[in-house]
């Protein structure tokens, strides 16, 4: 096990207008299991190809244990990598591919069939070592892939988008068996994945990178209730959080409606508008719990998503603050499954007010 640490690792590639990779600047401690997430395009994959050794640093270093690596090749690096493609020899059984690097480190015969069978007793593979992959699911080749990295018994597990060729049911799964195999293995991981629930199930911290830079890092509640900017907030939570923009501000509250204004912080003097986000699991229908005079907002259902345990309405609110505007279609309302709620209907919502965030017009946070 060991820190990893980029230090200003920078990556540009040849006629490329902005590095893919901008001065990234991040510490993970021994053992933690940190998950790069972002949208495609943001650097992730580069940043873990970087640390694997299979991307060169245009500027900046990465060190391993205190040991500056940029220069080694990946085999002198003690990091093993698990692909979005699994990778597997399609002439080899698991047994084989999971022994192959061994072989080739010249590792004794004896010191592999033991890694190889502890590999496959951890993550149950002791009937098909024996069995090639075209005769393997797709959870069990990611199994094998996974065994082969964890053979070497590295210093380090890179993990880019190990679950995006799975099907739905097999990712949660699948991602439940990974967390609790880093858990139990204790191994440093750098796991990277464009879907944010992955990251705030999986991850002691998350890592937020957008156009290469590092946006927000922290664990995954941090993220999803004190967002540096609104660009993390709307990465982070699931539907994605309603974002009001141009919200007029008098005697320090943010007036969406007349029966709607946000108390703003301290940091909010002087600001003449600002930008209010408010989840779809931050409302209520109206007569939920106490509330007071300016946490109601009236809204008209445009759409009904019924997801079986609960219901997504999609909503257009009525009589926001003169230049107030909503940033997608329409707003996202987290309802109850046993509300009785219709297209055109009128709901009286309540705000949870303590919940609300906001951001200055550059989308930062106010707090």
């Amino acid at each position: 096990m060991a820190a990893v640490t980029f230090e200003g690792a920078t990556r540009t590639f040849p006629q490329s207008e902005r590095p893919a990779v901008d001065g990234l600047d991040l510490t993970i401690s021994d053992g933690e299991f940190m998950v790069v997430v972002g949208p495609s395009g943001c650097g992730k994959s580069t940043s873990l190809r970087m640390l694997a050794g299979l991307e060169p640093v245009s500027s900046g270093r990465v060190c391993i244990d205190g040991v500056d690596v940029t220069g080694r090749r990946p085999r002198d690096r003690d990091v093993a990598m698990v692909f979005q493609s699994y990778a597997l020899y399609p002439s080899m059984t698991a047994g084989e591919n999971m022994a192959f690097a061994l072989k080739n480190l010249g590792v004794d015969a004896a010191e592999i069939r033991t890694r190889v069978a502890e590999a496959a007793r951890i993550l149950q593979l002791e009937d098909l070592l024996d069995r090639k992959p075209a005769r393997m699911s797709g959870g069990q080749r990611q199994r094998v892939a996974m065994g082969r990295a964890i053979v070497r018994d590295p210093k380090v597990f890179c993990m880019d988008e190990p679950l995006s060729n799975l099907d739905a049911k097999l990712r949660v799964s699948t991602r439940a068996e990974i967390a609790a195999l880093q858990k139990r293995l204790g191994t440093t991981t750098v796991y990277v994945t464009h879907d944010q629930t992955e990251a705030m199930t999986m991850g002691d911290r998350v890592v937020v990178l957008r156009d290469g830079r590092l946006q927000q890092i922290g664990t995954p509640t941090e993220l999803y209730e004190r967002p540096v900017n609104t660009f993390v907030a709307g990465f982070i939570g699931s539907p994605s959080i309603n974002l009001l923009d141009r919200v007029p501000v008098r005697d320090g509250r943010a007036v969406v409606a007349g029966s709607l204004q946000v108390p703003l912080p301290v940091t909010a003097t002087g600001s003449d508008s600002v930008t209010i986000g408010i989840r779809p699991e931050g409302v209520d229908v109206t007569g939920a719990g106490t509330s007071g005079a300016d946490d109601r907002l009236t809204a008209r259902v445009v759409r009904v998503e019924r997801t079986g345990a609960e219901i997504f309405a999609l909503v257009q609110p009525v009589g926001l603050s003169a230049g107030v505007g909503h940033r997608g279609d329409h707003l996202v309302v987290r309802l109850d499954k046993r509300l009785g709620v219709e297209v055109d209907a009128e709901l009286a919502l309540r705000v949870r007010l303590d919940e609300a965030l906001v951001f200055d017009r550059e989308g930062v946070a106010l707090r």
